[in-house]
């Protein structure tokens, strides 16, 4: 398993949003994202860079893996 590299949250919101997350709200400097179907939400801070775990966990939490989440970077 690769590591994750370090990107800000709105990288991370543009990312998991080719996922099909869609954000329905914003609450202060975070981002609350759903998904259609799922019981899972997403809150993704909007800061200058995720900390490694934190990034980590969302990516878990998504369903998706660290290599899934690479691709939808770029």
């Amino acid at each position: 398993m690769s590591g994750l590299p370090v990107i800000s949250g709105m990288q991370a919101i543009k990312a998991f949003s080719k996922a099909v997350w869609l954000p329905p709200r914003q609450v202060g400097s975070h981002v609350v994202l759903r998904k259609e179907g799922s019981k899972v939400t997403l809150t993704v801070p909007k800061h200058k860079e995720l900390k490694p775990g934190l990034l980590r966990n969302l990516v878990k939490a998504s369903g998706l893996t660290v290599e899934e989440f690479e691709v939808l970077l770029k």
